[in-house]
């Protein structure tokens, strides 16, 4: 039986039809919801989570959900094999849901709670691993080995709780997910770029995969891994500053301008776009310490991560559920304050006398960001296809 006729034949729930449908969805109201609830204990407010926490529910939360959702989708097109869906994919939906529970027990993370936290990762990178091998689907082991370093980063990060391991969970994971938005972002972006200019029949074309592209692809996993390493050392931030450059150039190459009249492609730009900025101002912490640390790591996990993710949650939910591949206004209001929202947080540090407006505001716009999507898009993603 096919993946398609497999799919056709699903007579369950349309939540569990796909893997897009149920994670980007309750990973859009978790991170409309969990943005206010950091930045309103950030600023005072009676509540109990801490940095820690807001670092986790974004990285392991709010990106593990949507990772899973987008690779439980796209895997099946790209080995041929069985889709997850139905029962399976409802109890590691089931898996992702609990672990927010445990996330937010009373008295901190106990070791039940991480360990309960951790499962949705490691069951999840198992199954894509599985797929991917059994399918023979080469190219994509990579994927395989940064899903599992996404997974293990989790691990890390709850044992260096406990044993102060100096933030490596949070380097490691964000390093993972950077090097799969230059992997996997590199890809869709200028192919959807390439699809919707001769649909169109603009003249304007994206650079074929070259050197420039070869570049970013060697220099940014070197970079983040000096950084997982040595988060300090001067040959870190100037290879982290020449990784920022390098995806300036490659974004450039793929003439983004020419399909600006469609925001459903030139978001996949501006996101991708985020990279350039979040590694250059993340070298640049190192190499001035003068300069916070906060804004090149907000460019990359708001706006490369935060900005693709929204991206590819609108594109994805509208191609599979038949909808036409068009921003309407609704979706433009989105991607205006997912990226605002960016801007404001990156800027935030700059400006310490306006620290908790600049919070506040940021968190609000993030919500809204998120939460429109949510609400914009929650009927197609609990509906049947049309």
């Amino acid at each position: 039986m096919s993946t398609a006729q497999r799919r056709r034949d699903y007579k369950g729930p349309a939540l569990f039809s796909y893997g897009f449908r149920p994670f980007f969805l309750s990973g859009a109201i978790w991170a409309a919801a969990a943005v206010p609830l950091w930045a309103w204990t950030a600023l005072g407010g009676p509540l109990s989570v801490d940095r820690n926490w807001h670092v986790h529910e974004m990285l392991f939360g709010v990106v593990g959900a949507v990772t899973a959702g987008f690779l439980t989708t796209a895997v099946p097109n790209w080995t041929g094999r069985m889709p997850v869906i139905g029962a399976p994919l409802a109890g590691l939906w089931l898996l992702w849901v609990v672990g927010r529970i445990a996330m937010l027990a009373p008295g901190g993370v106990a070791p039940w709670a991480a360990a309960v936290d951790s499962a949705f990762l490691v069951v999840f990178a198992a199954v894509i691993a599985r797929e991917v091998l059994a399918g023979r689907n080469w190219r994509n082991v990579p994927v395989c080995i940064l899903t599992s370093l996404l997974a293990l980063a989790n691990i890390a990060f709850h044992l260096d709780a406990r044993f102060n391991l100096g933030g490596i969970g949070e380097r490691v994971a964000i390093s993972a997910v950077a090097i799969m938005l230059a992997l996997i972002g590199g890809r869709i972006t200028p192919s959807f770029t390439r699809n919707w200019l001769k649909a169109h029949r603009v003249a304007a074309e994206p650079a074929a995969f070259g050197l420039a592209d070869r570049a970013a692809l060697v220099l940014t996993p070197v970079a983040m891994l000096l950084w997982v390493a040595a988060p300090d050392w001067t040959i870190t931030g100037v290879c982290l500053v020449l990784a920022g450059a390098s995806h300036l150039v490659r974004v450039l190459r793929w003439q983004g301008w020419a399909a600006r009249k469609e925001p459903l492609v030139g978001i996949l730009h501006i996101g991708y776009g985020w990279l350039a900025p979040g590694l250059a101002l993340l070298g640049l912490s190192i190499l001035a310490p003068e300069f916070p640390r906060s804004s090149g790591l907000h460019a990359l996990t708001a706006g490369a991560m935060g900005v693709m993710i929204l991206a590819v949650m609108t594109r994805a939910t509208r191609g599979h559920t038949g909808r036409a591949l068009e921003a309407d206004r609704a979706t433009i209001a989105i991607y205006a304050a997912v990226n605002l929202a960016t801007m404001i947080r990156v800027a935030a540090p700059l400006w310490p006398s306006a620290l908790p407006l600049l919070l506040g505001l940021g968190a609000l716009l993030w919500a809204l960001a998120f939460g429109g999507y949510a609400a914009a898009y929650g009927v197609m993603l609990v509906g049947r296809r049309r």
